[in-house]
C-alpha cells in the first residue's frame, strides 16, 4: 500500500485516483467508479466527488490485479 500525502483537509476521489497513479486520467478515473472498481475503506463507492481525508484507503480492482493507496497528510 503506497501512502499519497495531500496538501489540503481533504481530497476527491476522482482527483486522489490520478494523484495516486490509480488512474491514468479523469476519464479512467469516471470508469473505474462508475463500474464498481473502486473501493474505500472496504466499500464500493460510485460517487466520483467524494470527499477524503488522511487515513482513508483507496482500493482499485481490474484486470491488472488489486491497487491500493491510503490518504495521508503533509
Amino acid at each position: 500500500m503506497n501512502d499519497v500525502t495531500i496538501r489540503d483537509e481533504s481530497i476527491r476521489l476522482g482527483q486522489f485516483l490520478k494523484l495516486a497513479d490509480l488512474a491514468e486520467s479523469g476519464a479512467e478515473a469516471r470508469e473505474l467508479v462508475a463500474d464498481g472498481a473502486v473501493s474505500v475503506n472496504g466499500e464500493t463507492d460510485e460517487r466520483r466527488g467524494r470527499q477524503l481525508v488522511p487515513g482513508d484507503v483507496v482500493t482499485v480492482s481490474g484486470p491488472g490485479g488489486t491497487r491500493t493507496a491510503r490518504v495521508a497528510r503533509a
